[in-house]
């Protein structure tokens, strides 16, 4: 079972101006991502997808593979689904592992895990989860408890919410069903590694806790 670990990157982030390369304790997203990745076990290639020179060449300085992503799969205009799509469209064959920068606290034992979950059990879809629980409402109705009869949070029901920190799944899955979760198995991460950067307030509080946690 060949396994590729592919890391999407692009110029235009939005919510956080380059935040795959802006400086990051002293280092980068990127970087990180890279070398933790270089640390598992079970992963046959590594591949950075970019259209930006700058992010190209990292990878090159880690000598791990590259691809030049399409302008347009790297665009605003491009949806999520036709991205995961395309992204399958990057290996030959085997297994594809879906392995963004933006959670830099996901560590290699916990991705060691993962991957030799997958392949000892014959998963056919694995993904990093954080449990929640909490109170939560959808379009005007109470989604996981009854107002009446509520109960103390710690006593809600589990809701998984997907922080999308490794996925891993076939090739001909991720093209058939352009996304990275088809019938998953959940991987449960504690507080820290389902750390997921979306915002300049995560940006600062991830660095701020990779720092206490590697002492930097």
């Amino acid at each position: 079972m060949k396994l590729t670990a592919i890391i999407p990157v692009r110029a235009g982030s939005q919510r956080v101006k380059n935040k795959n390369i802006k400086p990051f304790a002293n280092t980068t997203l990127l970087d990180i991502k890279i070398e933790t990745l270089k640390k598992v076990q079970g992963i046959d290639d590594i591949i950075v997808s970019s259209d930006s020179q700058e992010m190209l060449k990292i990878a090159e300085e880690h000598d791990v593979n590259v691809h030049v992503r399409d302008e347009y799969f790297a665009s605003n205009e491009v949806n999520n689904s036709d991205f995961m799509q395309n992204l399958s469209t990057i290996v030959d064959e085997g297994h594809i592992m879906y392995s963004p920068c933006t959670s830099p606290l996901l560590s290699s034992e916990t991705i060691t895990e993962i991957v030799s979950k997958y392949k000892n059990n014959n998963l056919r879809n694995i993904v990093t989860v954080t449990t929640q629980k909490h109170h939560m409402w959808l379009n005007g109705k109470p989604l996981n408890y009854d107002p009446t009869n509520a109960p103390n949070s710690q006593d809600l029901p589990d809701i998984y919410s997907i922080n999308y920190g490794c996925c891993i799944l076939s090739k001909d899955d991720l093209y058939k069903h352009k996304n990275v979760v088809v019938e998953p198995t959940f991987h449960i991460t504690n507080e820290i590694e389902s750390i997921d950067i979306d915002t300049e307030f995560d940006f600062i509080i991830a660095e701020f806790i990779y720092r206490m946690t590697y002492g930097i």
